[in-house]
């Protein structure tokens, strides 16, 4: 796969196969990136989980429910949506390749980009997106959705 440039198609088929998003790093600062993602994802009808590490059993961040670790997450997950460094993306790779069910896909936001990381998750067979933010691209591929 070619992570420098991703097609339309290839975008849009994820963001319509996937319904539910585990946003990993997400913030309960409403002015942080993750925060107003998950907030957006959320009203665009995708079920969306919060994952922070610091999430209390229970809890929501950005208005959806909040969990520890995708482990805690008590059911599958279609797509991992990634707020967190690079480096530290190879260790969320792991965590969601442990999964009973494996997502359809791991999504790198901004910035973030893992070659091996990737390279790991689309042998297990999962659908990696490196560098670019889901709101950002449904916003572009579906104006019309708000």
């Amino acid at each position: 796969m070619n992570h420098d440039d991703y097609s339309n198609d290839y975008i849009r088929e994820i963001l319509a196969g996937v319904q539910t998003i585990a946003v990993v790093g997400a913030s309960d600062k409403d002015d942080r990136p993750s925060n107003y993602v998950t907030r957006f994802l959320d009203a665009q009808g995708y079920r969306m989980f919060a994952v922070n590490p610091a999430a209390k059993p229970g809890g929501t961040i950005a208005g959806v429910p909040a969990y520890a670790s995708l482990a805690d997450i008590p059911e599958p997950i279609d797509m991992v949506d990634v707020f967190r460094n690079s480096e530290a993306a190879a260790g969320v790779v792991a965590e969601a390749l442990e999964l009973g069910t494996l997502p359809k896909v791991i999504w790198l936001q901004l910035g973030v980009r893992n070659d091996e990381a990737a390279e790991v998750a689309e042998a297990a067979g999962v659908k990696v997106v490196m560098d670019r933010c889901p709101k950002i691209e449904h916003q572009r591929l579906y104006p019309d959705a708000g």
